[in-house]
């Protein structure tokens, strides 16, 4: 017999307690402190029960027993967003997906369920009405003949509802729009704090893996970036993804942390129009410039999402300083980095940059975070310099060590088979160069 109980526990030091104190007493943290369901089971005295026993001895199987053919992935139909999960929805698997307010979430889901037409799928929306969710709808000239809409904020009402659509007949897909609007009667604590957001998230994984269907969660960000709750909540689902984009820019990037059933890293591209979500193809192309028109200041380079490459224009400017501290900006760069560079191009390239602002920028509004991008950035800043644009149907990657050596990178044949189909015939990469004077040299 397992009864349910509720313990206070500090999301900082995980001191657990019986009842709720202003300040924890173990970190000395303040409002720390957060209710948790916890299920505490009684053990007869002489140990296991003989029934608990038997049941045990049930569940235990052989691996080699079990078939993996039943576990066959559903596609959504849409091939950057299968991309990123590995091939498909696996059944039971439980996706994690986040983004700022206003990337265009909801878009997606209600995309993927215009993809997903043969297919019933059971919308949870907490934060709209079914009124708002049928407006999108209408947006996008969907009809939306497979969507059963659940107006509900209570936990236990969502669990009843996907039980009763799934008795109905074959629930394909989940939605629920969104964890933070959840709340359990199990517990006092408003919806959205992190004891209800964990327990409601336990609750809906529970149920997911008992019918076998997918369950997709949205989740808030916070300032800083991160899954709103605790980071326990993408510790228990299966994949997270993360929707990333600028406000002033149409494209979104789809990029998954965490997967269970497929590559870490993936990456899908889509084009946010009036109508949804449009999935870009050949994302090369999209984040490069006008390519014939030659200009002081852009190199080319690719950067590797996964198992895929893509090609980025990078862009530098620099002007002499006006004051004596010169300035440096950077868009879709790490600014520690570029001052890393700065001081290796001044010291092992002998250019004079002390005098100079030096604005650097990834074209497309997207973010690089892999060392490759370093020697397309040394290009793009002496480049920019000399006022000097640099060979036609050039490309560079590769890192930049301290002592000025061009160092190797991942996938180096996947950049350079990537860069030859879009036309790129002069090659700057660690293969073939292995200094960053002579790296120089032969971009211009």
């Amino acid at each position: 017999m397992s009864k349910l109980k509720t313990v206070y526990i500090c999301q900082s030091c995980s001191y657990k307690s019986p009842q709720w104190v202003g300040q924890c007493p173990e970190c000395l943290e303040w409002n720390s402190l957060v209710e948790t369901v916890v299920e505490s089971r009684d053990v007869p005295k002489d140990g296991v029960s003989a029934a608990r026993k038997l049941k045990t001895a049930t569940l235990v199987k052989k691996l080699s027993s079990i078939d993996i053919k039943q576990a066959k992935r559903i596609s959504s139909n849409i091939n950057e967003f299968d991309r990123v999960l590995g091939g498909g929805f696996v059944p039971g698997q439980v996706v994690l997906i986040s983004g700022a307010p206003g990337i265009g979430k909801s878009t997606l889901l209600t995309q993927l369920c215009a993809f997903m037409k043969n297919s019933q799928v059971l919308y949870v929306c907490g934060e709209e009405s079914a009124v708002q969710v049928r407006f999108r709808t209408n947006r996008m000239d969907y009809p939306a003949e497979n969507i059963f809409v659940l107006e509900e904020t209570s936990t236990g009402t969502v669990i009843a509802g996907i039980e009763y659509q799934h008795a109905k007949g074959k629930l394909g897909l989940i939605i629920i729009d969104s964890i933070q609007s959840l709340r359990s009667d199990d517990l006092t604590g408003l919806a959205g704090s992190v004891g209800q957001i964990r327990h409601s998230a336990e609750m809906l994984i529970r149920q997911a893996k008992r019918l076998g269907v997918p369950m997709l969660i949205v989740g808030h960000i916070t300032k800083e970036g991160s899954i709103a709750g605790p980071k326990v909540l993408e510790h228990v689902v299966d994949t997270v993804l993360y929707l990333e984009g600028d406000s002033n820019h149409v494209y979104r990037i789809l990029k998954t942390t965490k997967n269970r059933f497929g590559p870490v890293s993936e990456v899908g591209v889509f084009e946010m129009t009036g109508k949804g979500m449009i999935e870009v193809k050949n994302p090369s192309e999209l984040f490069l410039g006008l390519g014939e028109q030659q200009t002081s200041g852009t190199c080319t380079t690719v950067v590797m999402e996964g198992y895929r490459a893509m090609l980025f224009e990078v862009q530098a400017l620099t002007t002499r300083s006006v004051y004596g501290y010169p300035k440096r900006t950077t868009s879709g760069f790490n600014m520690n980095r570029l001052q890393v560079l700065i001081a290796i191009l001044e010291k092992r390239a002998k250019l004079k940059l002390s005098d100079y602002d030096i604005y650097v920028s990834i074209s497309g509004g997207y973010k690089v975070n892999e060392y490759s991008v370093d020697l397309a950035v040394c290009l793009a800043v002496a480049s920019s310099l000399r006022d000097k644009p640099l060979k036609k149907s050039t490309i560079a990657f590769g890192e930049c060590g301290l002592s000025g050596e061009i160092r190797n990178v991942p996938y180096m044949e996947n950049r350079v088979k990537e860069a030859k189909k879009l036309g790129y015939k002069n090659i700057i990469s660690p293969k073939f160069f292995n200094n960053i004077n002579t790296a120089i040299e032969k971009a211009f």
